[in-house]
């Protein structure tokens, strides 16, 4: 057994976060990372992979570097079970680390089985990274379903019609689900998005699917033939943290408080897509989990020290969001208001790219 005063369960984004503020600002303990992977896959970049706007990896960050740089132990495995009360985290290679201060930043993972059933042609967005190795190795869908009426549906949708991968462009349907395009999003938004998929002529259907005797359909309209299946449906919870006898909501996702502090177990923290906040609602999304890692770092150092957290991320009334439209465009959409054009695409690359570089500076020191 090793052990770690404050150990780092998974590489997500509040985690990379975590990450940059102590080679900074310095680290406050001895620490480990403990993530299956070397890099994290941003995941807001890889409909620009497949429409040609990035080449594949630039949408990698060096979880590696990062932690060589912050002094932290790295240990490539994966979290499968967690002992709260004894302060020990069991690993998927049969270690074990034990901790003072844990938090935990695995990201949720799919559910596409779970909704929709099982299909060989099926292709889970998530977890991230597998989604990109199993995507690169097809070649030439010619008719492809996206379900997920979201905003990963939505820019898979565009992407896909786009791909630069592809020797012929591949006829896309999107099949958003009963709740309808862009649930929570503007209308404006909304707008714009149904009149470009008539313009890149794909094929809109509001519907729920379902695979039933290997025939995708929505609703009651049948969708075959069909070559891939995309699902962008959001995250499920892993099955350990309830295994682990973690408090959790009735999702299974990790019970926080507004100090992303276990509700059950005090020393133990969470963030991004494995957790859920029970004083508001944090919808599951790359924008609030970047944005929840400052507040994190804050809250870890505070504890490391002695101190009680007192940090806590408030999201704001409205968030900004730019969905690529995959021709080198984009729309933007914040609260009511929306836009549209080349620009916006411009504007969405340098926001992505600006974000990748800082950390790619940070890992190597320059």
């Amino acid at each position: 057994m090793s052990d770690a005063p404050l150990l780092l369960i998974g590489g997500g984004h509040a985690h990379v976060a975590v990450l940059a503020d102590w080679i900074e600002n310095g680290r406050p303990a001895r620490a480990t990372l403990l993530t299956p992977h070397p890099t994290l896959r941003y995941s807001g970049m890889v409909p620009g992979w497949i429409a040609g706007e990035h080449a594949r990896d630039d949408g990698l960050v060096d979880l590696a570097g990062l932690a060589k740089r912050a002094g932290v132990e790295l240990v490539l495995d994966r979290c499968v079970r967690l002992d709260p009360n004894n302060r020990s985290v069991f690993t998927e290679s049969g270690g074990q680390i034990a901790f003072d201060i844990a938090s935990i930043d695995t990201g949720g993972v799919g559910r596409a089985k779970e909704v929709l059933g099982e299909d060989e042609r099926l292709l889970d967005v998530r977890p991230i990274g597998a989604f990109v190795e199993r995507l690169d190795r097809r070649r030439s869908p010619g008719r492809i379903a996206v379900t997920g009426g979201g905003a990963g549906g939505v820019e898979m949708a565009f992407g896909l019609r786009n791909s630069a991968r592809f020797t012929a462009r591949p006829e896309v349907t999107l099949v958003t689900g009963s709740d309808g395009l862009l649930p929570g999003f503007g209308a404006g938004v909304a707008r714009r998005v149904r009149d470009e998929c008539a313009a890149q002529k794909i094929t809109l259907v509001e519907a729920d699917a379902m695979i039933c005797d290997g025939h995708l359909k929505a609703g009651q309209r049948p969708l075959e033939p069909v070559d891939l299946i995309v699902a962008a449906l959001g995250s499920a919870a892993p099955v350990w943290p309830r295994n682990s006898s973690l408090e959790c909501d009735e999702n299974g996702f990790i019970a926080v408080d507004r100090f992303q502090r276990s509700c059950s177990h005090p020393y133990i923290f969470a963030a991004g897509d494995v957790a859920a906040r029970t004083d508001r609602e944090v919808p599951h999304s790359g924008v609030h989990a970047v944005h929840t890692g400052p507040v994190l770092a804050a809250n870890l150092r505070a504890v490391m020290a002695g101190h009680e957290p007192n940090e806590s991320y408030r999201p704001r009334r409205r968030s900004l969001y730019l969905l690529s439209t995959g021709d080198g465009r984009a729309i933007a959409s914040y609260g009511p208001l929306s836009a549209q054009g080349r620009w916006v695409g411009r504007w969405k690359r340098w926001i992505d790219k600006r974000w990748i570089s800082k950390y790619a500076r940070l890992a190597n020191g320059t």
